[in-house]
């Protein structure tokens, strides 16, 4: 600020966490106080804006920022968090306004960056989905770590198009390749990783919308099953040293075809990690602040439209993680894999959806019910009211980094009383039968074999069951 007068920007002093600096001077400039005090100094001091220039800084305390500021009419702005800033060091540029997703970051853990970095630098990376929530800011971190090649898959052409024109420009020494595939395409995929030869694979292109796949059955598992065995296969045959899938907690217990095909995908990397002796992993995690479709972007939508916000259910709970959060953790999970095991991010404490729902009103400026109203509609398809993260037979146990789980047992596949024909077809012939069904529009058949690989999956007459 005080080096750029085109910022229109005068600084005029500090807040800090602890008292002990009063009275100090930082670059000329008077330390104000403690952040208890914050109310007095923004009276005395009259600012015009608060800057929160603290990217660790966890939700609890950016909210308490917050509502002070705008009991004051105060704007507020904030550094990105440290998962943007690592390795990049910090422009001015980047201050952008305060969002709800800075309200809710979990506490952070400080990891060390120059493990990952030595993993990635100089190696040929692949992301499927790329051009997802997750995909893209898989490819935004991965590249900060300098791989030799980065190579971005999806299906939909102006995704990959607008990707690959942020790197152009914000990270034109990375060697970007641009595939534009279906997962689905066997041939097609087998030919790429042949020709691309990636030594880390993420995959995160999978169907994530659980009423949605109710519909859609045979898309969920010609996606996220058949999708999954076949970029597994290529990066056997290949020899990826490094395979990530992108799971979800809806994989546990699932009462969703969306879960159950996710759950299966997870036995089809544990499955394959022995294989080749790389490190094929899963990492679990729950719903994504701000990702497309997610809850948040719909409540924006509803609020611009005037309302009413839908919820499902007043004690509908979710597990939430910002992108970057999740992003850098699934990084962290890589470090940590063997092989064969499924990860499981700390995701915090689950949230109440009617109450992420109050936030973004008021956070909008508007008061529930005068302005606008919370309409509950009742659950859908294949939703439960809370998720979990581990099956109450699972053991498990933290990992050397502290946000992040492993389950000792859950990449096995569990047992169930089977006829002794379907017993000899074994793990993979399962899997076809399943994928082949679904090609044959057979729903009766995928439930059953669906059934069959996730003993614990909660289905009636072809429609999962709502858990209470």
């Amino acid at each position: 600020m005080q080096s750029s007068a085109k910022l229109r920007l005068r600084p005029i002093g500090f807040i800090v966490d602890d008292s002990h600096d009063n009275g100090s001077h930082l670059c000329g400039l008077p330390v104000l106080g403690d952040l208890q005090n914050l109310p007095a100094i923004i009276q005395s001091a009259s600012p015009e804006q608060v800057i929160i220039a603290t990217p660790e800084a966890a939700g609890g305390k950016i909210r308490r920022i917050f509502e002070i500021c705008q009991g004051a009419n105060l704007r507020v702005r904030i550094v990105p968090g440290k998962y943007q800033l690592l390795n990049d060091g910090f422009d001015i540029r980047q201050v952008r306004d305060v969002r709800v997703e800075d309200l809710l970051r979990n506490n952070p853990i400080e990891t060390d960056g120059q493990d990952l970095k030595a993993m990635i630098a100089h190696k040929r990376v692949l992301v499927t989905g790329a051009g997802g929530s997750i995909g893209s800011e898989l490819c935004r971190q991965i590249a900060q770590s300098e791989p030799a090649e980065l190579a971005l898959l999806g299906h939909g052409e102006h995704s990959i198009f607008t990707l690959a024109s942020e790197f152009l420009n914000l990270r034109p020494n990375v060697p970007i390749v641009r595939l534009i595939a279906d997962v689905r395409d066997a041939n097609r995929i087998h030919k790429m990783f042949k020709d691309i030869r990636p030594q880390i694979v993420f995959h995160a292109a999978a169907h994530k919308h659980v009423p949605l796949m109710e519909e859609n059955v045979e898309d969920a598992v010609t996606n996220n099953v058949f999708g999954t065995s076949n970029v597994v296969k290529a990066a056997l045959a290949n020899d990826v040293e490094n395979f990530v899938l992108i799971s979800s907690d809806k994989a546990v217990s699932p009462t969703s075809v969306m879960g159950a095909t996710k759950r299966v995908a997870e036995l089809i990397v544990s499955q394959a990690a022995p294989q080749n002796g790389g490190r094929y992993v899963s990492v679990r995690f729950g719903n994504v602040l701000g990702s497309r479709g997610s809850v948040l972007s719909i409540f924006r939508e509803q609020i611009e439209c005037g309302g009413p916000v839908t919820v499902t259910h007043p004690e509908m709970r979710r597990y939430f993680m910002t992108i970057e959060e999740a992003v850098h953790l699934v990084l962290q999970a890589m470090l940590l894999g063997k092989g064969g095991e499924i990860f499981v991010l700390d995701m915090g404490e689950p949230l109440k959806i009617a109450d992420l729902a109050r936030d973004v009103i008021e956070f909008s400026g508007l008061q529930i019910g005068r302005d606008i109203d919370i309409e509950f509609t009742g659950i859908r398809p294949g939703e439960k009211l809370f998720e979990e993260i581990f099956l109450q037979s699972d053991s498990y146990e933290r990992t050397p980094d502290q946000k992040i789980f492993v389950s000792l047992n859950g990449s096995h596949h569990p047992p169930a009383s089977l006829p002794e024909q379907e017993v000899t077809e074994g793990f993979d012939g399962r899997v076809k039968t399943l994928v082949a069904a679904a090609r044959s529009s057979d729903r009766d058949l995928i439930f059953r074999y669906l059934k069959q690989l996730v003993p614990d999956y909660k289905v009636e007459n072809g429609l999962a069951a709502p858990a209470a």
